[in-house]
């Protein structure tokens, strides 16, 4: 159960972060930001993955929340991307 409260916090504090970098018109609300940031914690962690191999089974890595981040902001952007095109 904690594990999930850490991740919802995270995803809130990465997907806020990553529409800050990239500023914007985004009609998204609070669930949509938490989504986006969880969503690019996971992928945040994928690249993590692929670059640092962890030792053991610690699920915590050093650059956790800046993976969480740069994957939210891929995500955002690949968000805008397809918003774009459905608009155009």
């Amino acid at each position: 159960m904690f594990r999930i409260i850490v991740m919802i916090i995270v995803g809130l504090i990465a997907g806020a972060l990553a529409r800050l970098i990239m500023p914007g018109k985004d009609p998204m609300g609070i669930w949509m930001t938490i989504l986006l940031g969880i969503a690019g914690s996971f992928l945040g962690g994928f690249i993590g993955n692929l670059i640092f191999r962890p030792e053991g089974e610690s699920y915590f890595h050093p650059g956790g929340i800046l993976l969480s981040i740069v994957g939210a902001v891929i995500l955002l952007w690949i968000w805008r991307m397809i918003q774009k095109r459905r608009t155009a």
